[in-house]
């Protein structure tokens, strides 16, 4: 048995999490270890290559990470749906840049570099665009306040969040609410 650690790109939610390690698991390879972004696996090699494993994850519309700047890229992606997804900012004090050093241990202007130079956007519009999606689940959900959801996603105000939403989707926070709202995307699509 071979054990390697793979690195997988779009996985977002503990959802994929489960359904990538179940799928593995179903073709014959053994998870040793799954967390979001990669994993690490036991298979035969007699039987099973990373072709094989590709095409399993494929199947799920995700695929290995080979390059180590574009692992880096993966990061930066899951960070920021930690930060804005997950935790909420509920604080409201950690800043988007701040975060991303602390946790990648890196400076913002290398990561925000690699960034760009791999993906079509840059860091801080990626930023932007998470927060729009989040704040369209926020406001789909019915459970919080403009005023809370502007200090949730640590906009200084209402004001600020509306102009922006504005601009980023082309509508007023009250033209979405009354919408069909089906305007929101995936997260693993806003690049």
């Amino acid at each position: 048995m071979k054990t390697i650690t793979i690195h997988i790109k779009n996985m977002v939610s503990q959802c994929c999490v489960i359904l990538i390690g179940e799928r593995l698991e179903k073709a014959g390879i053994k998870v040793e270890e799954i967390s979001l972004g990669r994993a690490t696996v036991s298979f035969d090699e007699e039987r099973i290559g990373r072709d094989d494993i590709r095409k399993v994850l494929k199947e799920l519309g995700t695929d290995l990470v080979e390059d180590r700047e574009k692992q880096l890229v993966e990061k930066i992606k899951l960070a920021v749906t930690e930060l804005i997804h997950h935790m909420n900012n509920v604080d409201s004090v950690v800043r988007k840049s701040d975060y991303l050093v602390e946790k990648l241990g890196l400076t913002y202007a290398y990561l925000s570099r690699i960034f760009s130079s791999h993906e079509d956007i840059t860091l801080e519009r990626y930023i932007i665009l998470n927060k729009i999606e989040r704040i369209k689940e926020l406001i789909d959900q019915d459970e919080f306040t403009l005023s809370e959801i502007a200090y949730m996603m640590d906009y200084s105000s209402v004001q600020y969040l509306s102009t922006q939403f504005r601009n980023i989707t082309g509508m007023t926070v009250s033209e979405y609410r009354e919408s069909d709202r089906s305007f929101r995307r995936p997260i693993d699509q806003l690049t």
